[in-house]
């Protein structure tokens, strides 16, 4: 069994009180932290930017795993770069004419590179990009809000993902993540996932992690 990357979303933690909540998860087991960002076009919710994604880097050394759930995310590589994300994923419905190009631009930054596919979108769409891309990000709700029901339909584009690209590609899935989801994903053959209200609501936070792996 490949070891499982979980990456609890901000998004469900205590805002008032970040700083403890991102020292709680990396000293329960998590090695990534995912940071939704939403700009209330592309998505209809507005969550958190780049100030923020610069004071969490000068807090903790955690992998920061960040997801432009944006339009004209190129307009934003740079910034979000610059304010120390490790890895960068793009929407694929919002640079269907450009993806290559800002493929490339998180590359010139030296991040690593991931991809989103929403839930009506086909997972064949993205294959040309397999090989060029660190991550695929799988989601199993509509973006922009948390807490919602996973979608087990979505869950079973892991597999064509993963017939088509190298073995070293993270296949990570967000969405209605908790313990027995989670054992389908990875069943599945995702390894990465990406969980908020499951673990930020949960009393032991090492215990939700160590439930997902």
């Amino acid at each position: 069994m490949n070891k499982i990357i979980i990456s609890p979303s901000i998004l469900s933690a205590d805002f008032m009180n970040l700083d403890t909540e991102i020292n709680a998860v990396k000293n329960s087991g998590a090695e990534w932290l995912h940071i939704d960002v939403m700009d209330g076009h592309f998505v209809p919710n507005i969550s958190i930017g780049v100030p923020v994604v610069k004071s969490i880097r000068k807090k903790t050394d955690l992998f920061l795993d960040v997801h432009l759930m944006i339009e004209n995310p190129e307009k934003y590589i740079e910034p979000f770069a610059n304010a120390g994300a490790d890895l960068i994923t793009f929407h694929y419905e919002a640079t269907k004419n450009n993806t290559d190009e800002v493929i490339e631009l998180i590359k010139k930054h030296q991040k690593k590179v991931g991809i989103s596919i929403k839930p009506k979108t086909s997972p064949e769409e993205i294959i040309p990009y397999l090989d060029k891309v660190d991550l695929v990000l799988i989601m199993t709700v509509e973006p922009g809000f948390g807490g919602q029901e996973f979608m087990h339909d979505c869950a079973m584009k892991i597999p064509t993902i993963k017939q088509n690209a190298n073995d070293d590609l993270i296949v990570q899935v967000d969405g209605g993540i908790n313990n027995l989801t989670a054992k389908i994903c990875t069943s599945l053959g995702a390894s990465s996932l990406v969980a908020g209200s499951y673990i930020y609501n949960s009393s032991d936070y090492k215990k939700a992690i160590d439930s997902l792996k």
